[in-house]
């Protein structure tokens, strides 16, 4: 079918004006190496820079490209979410467009769900430990360890940001999440092992980029994600 989609990438944005040109001509040198068919969603988060101009400019150069763009910012998840349900690719992923996991990976992940072996695949970070990763890798961790403990994610790196989905499976799973940041990611983990959905992983490397600010903030983000783990195994326990 010349019109057969097989993947889509979504790559959700927020003030990547730096890196941007940069990292989407490396996805796309991947993608276009991987002799798959597919479609690139950027999705803007209202970001203050020149983000949403970058995005323009490469979908007018990619006839593949195409774009939403958030009035407000959302957050993380809501983007994903929403590029998911743009999608037309039988096999619809995302990945942080820092590029502190490598594109290289796509293609198999990708293959996973559209040769049927799954209908999940998840990216598991290894991090190569410096002094600088010590704390993130500590509670990543920690996080997992935790999220296991109070929802049974059976140790999956349920916040990783490099994840592929079966489109037709993940959309009812869509309709039950409710937080809209980086908390998503676990939310739509937990609700899609609860369908029944089989879950892939692969373990991918992360290399820390020292050279853009990360939107992950530690005094912001750990408390919000502890009271959102009780409030969810809350919920859960409330729908059993």
């Amino acid at each position: 079918m010349k019109n057969k989609i097989d993947l889509t990438l979504i790559l959700p944005c927020y003030r990547e004006a730096r890196i941007f040109n940069e990292n989407v001509t490396q996805i796309i040198d991947v993608l276009n190496l991987a002799r798959l068919s597919f479609e690139i969603i950027f999705v803007d988060d209202k970001s203050p820079d020149d983000t949403v101009q970058l995005i323009k400019k490469a979908c007018k150069k990619y006839s593949f490209c195409q774009a939403l763009y958030h009035t407000i910012n959302t957050g993380r998840g809501r983007a994903v979410s929403d590029g998911i349900k743009a999608a037309k690719g039988t096999c619809v992923g995302y990945i942080d467009i820092d590029l502190e996991v490598s594109p290289v990976y796509i293609p198999f992940l990708a293959r996973q769900i559209l040769l049927g072996k799954t209908d999940i695949a998840i990216g598991n970070r290894l991090y190569l430990t410096s002094l600088q990763d010590i704390p993130r890798a500590i509670l990543s961790q920690g996080y997992k360890w935790l999220s296991n403990q109070l929802l049974g994610t059976k140790g999956l790196d349920t916040e990783s940001g490099y994840k592929f989905f079966n489109r037709k499976k993940i959309l009812p799973v869509l309709g039950k999440t409710r937080h809209q940041h980086w908390f998503w990611d676990t939310e739509v983990m937990v609700y899609a092992n609860r369908a029944g959905l089989r879950i892939a992983v692969v373990p991918v490397l992360f290399l820390r980029r020292t050279d853009k600010e990360s939107t992950v903030n530690m005094l912001r983000d750990i408390p919000d994600y502890l009271v959102s783990l009780w409030r969810f195994r809350t919920r859960l326990e409330k729908e059993n």
